[in-house]
């Protein structure tokens, strides 16, 4: 998410400057590859870069390209084959391999320009989006390469098809792309012509919940905006909960642990970390935080004061949940032998993008998948 503000960021300057950019995404892979359906880099007039798009393999390539797309108004798809035996030709002695399919598109024009505003529509509202992107038309089908169809949350569409048919079909897989939450390629064959087209979930940043501004609280605010998350600190010291402290965070919310139920919105999306270092505070947020719907609790400290934690609570008369507790991640945080502040907001942050991610969090090598998933999800 990071590199997609970094791109959005980019895009606004080159806007500003009334220059010329050109958008090369990732649309379509095939065997192993370094970078998966939905990977950017943006393209500026001089040619330096923001973004990638290989592990360095494609991009020298990919901005001698973008000279000539540039000048013409048509977006176009290269076909990157790096599975032949001629390796050298793509660099594969960097590491690259697979069949890699790369839309490239001056952002000039109205439709990659309005992608990248849909994407950024998506950061700040904080909301799921999916974009249909045409990238290879064969046969005598109306259809243009680089032409999209958008959807957000709510099932607000815009499009510039101009295709009633191929239209019907992207909104389809579109709102199925919501309710399943992962991107996919899609091919669409009819009488005058195959139609190809990537149908991309647009995820908004990870909402990282911060309770407690504490000295270790800065860090892990620090490096989750680093991973372009959006973070929320809340805390009820006014001294403490500061924009010296935690300048880069994108709310600092003064509440009590007892008011936080109607202080903070605790969405389904979002991770929280309880780093109080105070009992009664951790209690009180604990018995607002395991009901809610967010999907990531991490407490701060040993399981055996978390032990206490829930034992006081069931005191009060408030049991956990087995779906509740499965959500409660404590003492939180990856074993990584994190002692000081950094380490264990590295640790924390790595537990959560396992977490959100679907994955384990362990050594890649005692792995014997394929390191990316096939599909991209939220």
């Amino acid at each position: 998410m990071k590199e997609s503000q970094d791109i959005i960021k980019a895009y606004e300057e080159v806007k500003q400057a009334e220059a010329q950019a050109v958008l090369a995404t990732v649309v379509k892979v095939r065997g192993s590859t370094y970078r998966r359906p939905g990977a950017r880099m943006l393209i500026r007039e001089d040619g330096t870069t923001v973004g990638a798009i290989s592990s360095g393999c494609l991009e020298a390539d990919v901005v001698e390209r973008s000279k000539k797309i540039r000048e013409t108004p048509e977006p176009t798809t290269v076909v990157y084959d790096m599975t032949s035996s001629d390796n050298d030709v793509w660099g594969l002695n960097l590491g690259c391999s697979g069949v890699m399919h790369i839309l490239i598109e001056p952002i000039r024009l109205s439709v990659a320009a309005t992608h990248l505003r849909f994407i950024g529509e998506c950061v700040r509202s904080q909301k799921l989006g999916v974009a249909a992107t045409v990238f290879r038309v064969d046969g005598e089908f109306k259809a243009k390469v680089g032409t999209r169809l958008l959807v957000k949350e709510d099932g607000a569409v815009a499009e510039d098809i101009n295709n009633p048919v191929l239209s019907a079909a992207l909104l389809e897989d579109c709102l199925r792309t919501l309710r399943s939450r992962q991107s996919v390629v899609r091919e669409y064959r009819f009488l005058e012509g195959v139609v190809e087209a990537f149908i991309e979930l647009i995820c908004p940043p990870v909402p990282l919940l911060i309770f407690g501004a504490g000295p270790d609280a800065i860090p892990l605010a620090r490096l989750a905006k680093e991973l372009g998350w959006h973070v929320t600190l809340v805390d009820h010291r006014p001294g403490h909960a500061t924009k010296e402290n935690f300048p880069t965070v994108d709310a600092l919310l003064l509440a009590r642990p007892e008011e936080i139920a109607d202080a903070v919105p605790l969405k389904p999306h979002a991770a929280a970390v309880i780093m109080t270092h105070n009992f009664s505070h951790d209690l009180q947020l604990l018995r607002t935080l395991l009901p809610s719907p967010v999907r990531y609790l991490g407490v701060l400290g040993p399981s055996k004061r978390t032990g206490m934690l829930l034992e006081k609570l069931r005191e009060w008369g408030f049991t956990p949940s087995d779906k509740q507790r499965t959500r409660l991640h404590s003492p939180v945080g990856l074993n990584i032998g994190g002692e000081s502040p950094e380490e264990i907001a590295l640790s924390i942050l790595a537990e959560i993008q396992a977490f959100v991610s679907g994955r384990p969090g362990g050594f890649l090598k005692d792995h014997s998948g394929p390191i990316h998933d096939s599909h991209h999800d939220c």
